[in-house]
């Protein structure tokens, strides 16, 4: 037979020694004794609790709060009268800022009255980009005269004038234009109005005037900064206060035309058209976009006839889909009208959308078509829809069927020639929609969204120095009108009065201590969108630098409060209703690595005469209590001039801020004063105030335990402890170096540099929270992780903690926290010291291994904490990692045995990568940049005509993004990286189950068994865990804290997008007047351009 093998005699020993090697080595496991490792960890757990009591002075601090109990008394708080009472108070707050807006409106629509327009007029004005500005004979130039400025804290430290405010214009807006110079000399009689409600109002920030032609008058005056390119972008029309104060809640179609003839500079401009009409929309306002050529398409097929809220999600990811629109085909315009009024009327009918003005705005290059028919049927003769039209390009053919669209559908016509046009031509259509508004004479006052103020000069630094969800603010905005009756039924819209308000301002009215550990105040719009949070995160870090996310301020309630899935509290809080709610939460903490279980009582009202509402949070247990103590102010003051003792910088003792003779005083030095009577006109909280004497006392003696500890400290066995430090409820700390400050291994403990360590607005210290959700007594060891540690390096410190807690009528509050940071090298030593056993240790009575050494090449020995993170291990470099990164058997097993469980967290404000080819929604559809590339692209095959009808200044026409920043000259710097949008993501948690507290067992990694032991550390979160070094179980997955995005195919997904959520309508609504002149339908505009500005491309293309 071809092939046969036959196998001899001789193979079969051979055959059955080959087979003998492959199979696996029954090698026995090494095996631990249960008692050795429970012996350790008694052992080090001992020595770590004498080590910590002693050093901390946590048995004293005990003991002397224990003294005091007799003398205590533990309030339950009332949740409903605390919101009450914070939201009258921000209620009163607010309409005195209110009033400040409207003694501004006042004066501004009498000055008008007083003022005849001169069209001839010279009048030199500061203008806040030349002011101080010098030529190079060392005189100062046209309009830029001397103009005193000074740092003022109250203004976020920036450069100031507080007795004149000056004048800033976008660079495409000629400074001298007639128009302008009557707005300016107008509106100087805002002046001292300015300066007198801030005398009135000291929290006021900054108020201003932006006017209808362009100019925004802002006080205090300060030197406005043009970007890199020396250009000046900011445009206070296209800003939310101004466009919300100027116009009724809207809903509109844009239908633009996509046919051949729409190819080149025309699509571009067409783009940017619809770019700048979303930029004018907010979150009261509903949009759709219609492409039209042969055919008819929604931009978005998702949201096929349905309107959709204009937040910035939805505004953005229209401009990414506008942006990929192509010209081709046949024009044909009846049917996108005919499917515009058609959504307009379901919408209306159904009482969805804002319910108040509708509006289609058709952008086009011509019109042929009949489509009288179309208006008779579904517009005539109620003209309920407004049309807006815009032709775009130099072609005149077709004006006069484009704007007979307009003119009979109440609305406005505007041909845009060049990008240059584009800002103006749009901005007409506000004004149409403010006539009625106007000629009502109906100033109604606007709040806006949360935003935050990026054009300002040293907005990174803010940025960068604040907690990111203090960093917000509002606005409240009237609108001023033309008194003049001659131009009653013009409906003349002069302008938007504003001012600011920060919301931390609003949060100082909700004091942290009132809250407990873990509680917190909020707020909300009408929307479901939040105003203010703990755990709103504005900002993301791009390389170096904090940049606002680009939907940071339509981040909705129920992605912050997550848990209330059924949407009740929201539902509640848009509504407006006051009452309670009580959830069981998931409280992430320490950047997402660790979780706390609470149970929080949520109470909610409204401010009245806003669109907001506010909640208050307060912890089930300790956080419902407040401990009210009473000492004398002599022994109180006594014990307050201690040099170990500080207060809470950001907490509010005493309002220091308003008078700029306290502004220099830190709390502590203002407490000192108000208390001794040297300053009797600050305004103290007299119930914080008499909780930092009470503290001061209690805590007094522990100032000599420390000093006496740190000159009697033996440097060769205890070695390595640096710091005691202790934070009440009230926000006193207090803190000793048992060191030279030169040797402290973490500098930014207890500093402003490391926020989550001290008392902030926003919360308490990170090692106060975890204390205070441990037993009193127990103490809470955490490792700086390698990524958050100081310099990048591994972690040389361990801080330690534990809550110290009092009890009066069975009612227990935590009345402080205290602890110490020990070096890692401290815990180290003693940890190898207590895991081993003498070479002459009587081993006759163990299972096991004897004598065993956690030195032993046999043994992997880890101190482990209730979160899985590594504190103590062989390998330096595992240090701070998450043990089941490390080895991913043991910590299945410890998983599977219910030692560990694992929590799943999501994240609604998170950050995704997208590959580089792909659109950002961060991405302005069509700055300057993507202006020019594309003309640039259209120049070559139409050189001649693009010199006739390209208007170069377009270059630096906003593209109205917060930052006003042009971004010409980065065009050449793009790099291909990945770009961030944002997402949702899901990410695990581990938490230890502190029931168990020893296990063991055996894992079957195929030649072996891996043997392991766990035993709990005792009064800590620590645990000792050993395991058999030998045997290889590598083959298991390691178990990471790896944060995935939760991917939604494009059913779900588009049904999330379509969703409409429960929001609440403005009041007020401005559709129609029957005295409006609706023949002032529109014709040509041309834009005022700066002399100056012609000669910019020229600079640019010489660079």
């Amino acid at each position: 037979m071809v092939g046969t093998w036959r196998m001899g005699p001789w193979a079969v020993p051979w055959m059955m020694l080959w087979f003998f090697f492959l199979l696996p080595s029954a090698r026995a496991q090494t095996k631990i004794p249960l008692e050795t490792v429970k012996s350790w960890a008694d052992a080090f757990g001992g020595e770590l609790y004498s080590i910590v009591t002693k050093y901390s002075g946590s048995l004293l601090l005990q003991k002397k709060y224990k003294d005091v109990e007799p003398t205590l008394k533990i309030k339950e708080v009332d949740g409903l009268e605390l919101v009450k009472k914070f939201s009258e108070q921000m209620e009163s707050m607010l309409r005195r800022k209110v009033e400040a807006v409207e003694r501004l409106v006042e004066a501004a629509e009498d000055a008008d009255l007083n003022h005849e327009y001169n069209s001839s007029l010279e009048f030199d004005y500061y203008n806040s980009l030349l002011i101080n500005e010098k030529d190079e004979n060392d005189n100062y130039v046209e309009l830029g005269d001397e103009f005193i400025l000074e740092p003022n804290e109250h203004f976020s430290n920036l450069l100031v004038n507080t007795t004149y405010s000056d004048i800033q214009l976008p660079t495409n807006v000629y400074n001298k234009d007639p128009d302008i110079l009557n707005g300016v000399y107008m509106s100087e009689a805002l002046n001292p109005i300015f300066v007198d409600n801030f005398e009135r109002d000291p929290t006021l920030t900054w108020q201003y005037f932006g006017s209808s032609t362009g100019f925004f008058r802002l006080y205090p005056g300060i030197k406005w900064l043009p970007d890199e390119n020396g250009v000046v972008s900011f445009d206070c029309r296209n800003r939310g206060w101004y466009i919300q104060a100027a116009t009724s809640p809207k809903d509109i179609v844009i239908i633009v035309d996509v046919s051949g003839s729409m190819k080149g500079l025309r699509m571009t401009i067409a783009k940017h058209t619809i770019a700048t009409i979303l930029d004018t929309l907010g979150e009261n306002d509903f949009v759709n976009i219609i492409a039209y050529n042969d055919y008819v398409h929604f931009v978005e097929p998702c949201f096929k006839g349905i309107l959709v809220q204009a937040d910035r999600d939805n505004r953005e990811h229209f401009k990414q889909l506008v942006d990929e629109l192509q010209a081709k085909g046949v024009g044909t315009v009846n049917k996108a009208l005919t499917e515009s009024f058609k959504i307009l009327r379901e919408f209306r009918d159904a009482g969805q959308g804002g319910l108040c003005n509708q509006a289609i705005m058709l952008i086009t290059d011509g019109a042929v078509e009949d489509y009288e028919a179309v208006f008779e049927k579904y517009n005539w003769p109620d003209r309920k829809v407004r049309v807006f039209t815009y032709l775009i390009g130099r072609e005149v053919t077709f004006a006069p069927n484009v704007k007979w669209i307009a003119c009979n559908n109440k609305g406005y016509y505007t041909q845009i020639s060049t990008l240059a046009d584009v800002q103006e031509n749009v901005m007409e259509y506000l004004h149409v929609l403010s006539r009625p508004m106007v000629i009502n004479h109906d100033h109604d006052i606007i709040w806006t969204e949360a935003y935050m103020d990026s054009a300002l000069p040293q907005s990174e630094e803010l940025f960068a120095s604040q907690a990111q969800s203090l960093l917000l603010m509002t606005t409240v905005a009237m609108p001023v009108f033309s008194k003049k009756n001659e131009t009653r039924s013009h409906g003349i819209l002069l302008g938007v009065v504003g001012s600011d308000v920060p919301l931390r301002e609003l949060l100082k009215l909700a004091p942290r201590y009132k809250l407990g550990v873990h509680g917190y105040a909020f707020l909300n719009t009408n929307n479901g969108y939040i105003l203010s949070h703990p755990d709103l995160r504005p900002l993301y870090k791009e390389g170096k630098k904090l940049k606002p996310k680009p939907n940071y301020n339509s981040v909705d309630l129920s992605e912050v409060e997550w848990e209330d899935q059924d949407e009740i509290l929201r539902t509640a809080m848009i509504n407006g209703e006051t009452g309670y709610l009580s959830m069981d939460v998931k409280v992430p903490m320490d950047k997402g690595k660790r979780v706390l279980f609470l149970t929080n009582d949520y109470f909610f009202t409204d401010i009245s005469g806003t669109p907001f509402s506010l909640g208050v949070v307060l912890s089930r247990g300790h956080g419902e209590y407040i401990m009210l103590g009473n000492t004398s102010v002599e022994e109180g003051l006594h014990d307050l001039l201690q040099p170990d003792l500080f207060l809470a910088n950001e907490w509010i003792y005493c309002i220091t801020d308003i008078d700029p003779d306290h502004r220099k005083l830190s709390q502590l030095e203002a407490v000192i004063r108000f208390l001794t009577g040297e300053e009797p006109d600050l305004e103290c909280d007299e119930e914080l105030v008499q909780e930092l004497l009470f503290d001061a006392v209690v805590t007094a003696p522990m100032e000599a335990y420390w000093t006496t500890l740190a000159l009697n400290m033996s440097m060769e066995t205890e070695a390595g402890v640096e710091m005691a430090f202790l934070g009440t409820r009230a926000g006193l700390m207090r803190n000793v170096l048992y060191v030279g400050s030169e040797k402290i291994s973490n500098r930014r403990f207890l500093t402003q540099k490391d926020k989550e360590s001290i008392f902030t607005m926003d919360h308490f210290p990170l090692w106060y929270r975890r204390a205070a959700e441990h037993p009193p007594g127990s103490f809470i060891y955490s490792i700086v992780s390698e990524d958050d540690s100081e310099g990048g390096g591994l972690p040389k410190v361990v801080t330690v903690s534990t809550a110290v807690a009092v009890s009066v009528d069975g009612k227990m509050g935590i009345a402080a926290a205290v602890g110490v940071q020990i070096k890692l090298e401290l815990l180290q030593h003693k940890f190898w010291m207590a895991t081993q056993q003498p070479n002459d240790s009587d081993c006759s009575a163990l299972d096991g291994a004897c004598p065993l050494s956690c030195q032993d090449d046999i043994l992997n020995c880890f101190l482990i904490d209730n979160n899985g993170f590594i504190l103590i291990s062989k390998r330096p470099s595992e240090i701070g990692k998450f043990f089941g990164a490390v080895d991913g058997s043991v910590m299945t097993q410890l998983i599977n045995m219910g030692m560990f469980r694992r929590v799943t967290m999501y994240d609604y404000q998170a950050m995704c990568k997208v590959p580089y080819h792909h659109h950002s929604g961060a991405r302005p559809l069509l700055s300057p940049i993507y202006a020019f590339l594309a003309a640039v692209k259209w120049l070559i095959s139409d050189f001649l005509i693009f010199l006739l009808e390209f208007n170069m200044s377009s270059f630096w026409h906003s593209d109205n993004l917060a930052d006003a920043k042009a971004v010409f000259h980065h065009s050449h710097k793009h790099k291909k990286h990945d770009s961030l949008q944002p997402c949702d993501t899901e990410y695990p948690v581990f938490v230890y189950e502190p029931a168990i507290k020893e296990t063991n067992g055996l894992i079957e990694c195929g030649d072996c068994q891996k043997m392991f032991v766990v035993q709990q550390i005792a009064s800590s979160n620590l645990l000792l865990l050993i395991t058999d070094a030998a045997c290889d179980c590598s083959f298991f997955p390691p178990v990471l804290l790896d944060v995935k995005e939760v991917k939604y195919n494009a059913s779900v997904k588009c049904e999330r997008m379509r969703s409409q959520k429960l929001r609440r309508r403005p009041d007020a609504c401005h559709a129609f007047h029957p005295e409006e002149n609706a023949q002032d339908c529109g014709g040509t505009a041309e834009v005022s351009i700066s002399p100056t500005l012609l000669l910019l491309p020229l600079v640019l293309l010489l660079q």
